[in-house]
């Protein structure tokens, strides 16, 4: 996902995972800039990964996303961070193809995080559809995890998305998806304490020896462990570089953001 001092890209290597990349001194992604794919994966169909979606300007992916219910998709914040219109972003659902087929829908609003900051501190935005999602086997919501859900270290997850498939500017047009396991928190914010560590608002994932991660383009994705959406495709430095997993948005620590923000935009009648 966007370019930071010293080449660091957001978006979590799926060369093992899914993504890199990284903006000027905050180590974000750019969304988009070489294409987006994940890095070391497997082709596989949306109806594996319904709640998979593209996000989308000028009908070009830049960002993905995932499905929350027929009104909400959750995304990285970073994605969003320039959009100064919602109303130009869609999302394209319930197809394989990033380019063809499924359905587009207009975002209606975009809202932050309260905390999300230019150090990739909770990295989540919510989207709000203009219209609702017809669900069916290529569209469904992926499941949140309660907030005091803990995972263990080496739980084998599934990272998808349409990004970058090797640590360069190469792109998928059909989805993919890589599995990698749940990296040691401390032993995370270790090997990036260069770059600010990584922080409670975070989760880590990807070997160490490299090879399959998430890349450029699959910023804002998901990471799923046991059938939950544990994390979103955040930060890392290159992608599926040895010695460095994958950063995400820790998902626990937002879920009740989560839940109060849609809760909130119903009951305040803008849906």
């Amino acid at each position: 996902t966007s370019l930071a001092p010293n080449a660091m890209f957001l978006v979590i290597v799926l060369a093992l995972a899914l993504a890199c990349s990284s903006e000027a001194s905050t180590f974000r992604a750019k969304p988009g800039q070489f294409g987006d794919r994940i890095v070391g994966g497997q082709p596989v169909k949306i109806t594996e990964y319904p709640y998979q979606v593209s996000l989308q300007r000028n009908l070009r992916h830049f960002c993905g996303g995932s499905v929350l219910n027929e009104h909400w998709i959750l995304t990285a914040a970073h994605c969003t961070k320039s959009i100064t219109n919602a109303t130009m972003l869609k999302i394209r659902a319930g197809t394989t193809n990033v380019r063809d087929g499924g359905v587009l829908v207009t975002v209606r609003d975009i809202y932050f995080h309260p905390k999300e900051n230019s150090w990739n501190d909770y990295d989540f935005s919510l989207l709000q559809l203009a219209g609702p999602l017809q669900l069916g086997k290529a569209i469904q919501p992926v499941a949140l995890p309660a907030p005091e859900t803990s995972f263990e270290d080496g739980t084998l997850c599934r990272v998808s998305g349409w990004g970058n498939t090797k640590n360069a500017s190469e792109s998928s047009l059909d989805l993919r998806a890589a599995t990698v396991p749940l990296y040691n928190q401390d032993r995370c914010s270790k090997v990036y304490a260069v770059y600010g560590g990584v922080r409670g608002s975070m989760i880590c994932a990807g070997f160490e020896e490299g090879g399959k991660d998430s890349c450029q383009g699959d910023s804002g994705g998901p990471l799923v462990c046991d059938g939950m959406l544990v994390g979103v495709v955040s930060w890392g430095r290159g992608c599926a570089e040895a010695g460095y997993p994958g950063v995400y948005g820790r998902v626990t620590s937002a879920v009740d953001w989560i839940v109060e923000t849609m809760n909130e935009v119903v009951l305040d009648g803008r849906v």
